[in-house]
């Protein structure tokens, strides 16, 4: 998938960073070390890692993904990435 949001909470900068939902790169998501879970009452699936964006941002470089725009909504920042496909 060439797209990818990451986002976290405003006071929550230092993490944990919310990195894809149930239908995010599994390949991807394992690199990151993130973890899937399901908050009580939600029908949907996040994957989680307890680094900050800033960590994730630096790994998801290296992968290739380069940041398109991040913004904030309400208390939370969201970053757009992409990946150039071959």
């Amino acid at each position: 998938m060439p797209y990818m949001l990451i986002s976290t909470q405003i006071r929550l900068e230092s993490g944990p960073t919310n990195v894809g939902d149930e239908f995010s790169d599994p390949a991807v998501m394992s690199y990151l070390g993130a973890r899937k879970t399901t908050m009580l009452g939600n029908n949907f699936s996040e994957y989680h890692v307890d680094e900050p964006p800033r960590l994730v941002l630096d790994k998801l470089e290296k992968i290739g993904f380069r940041v398109l725009s991040m913004t904030g909504v309400g208390q939370t920042l969201v970053w757009c990435l992409h990946k150039e496909t071959e």
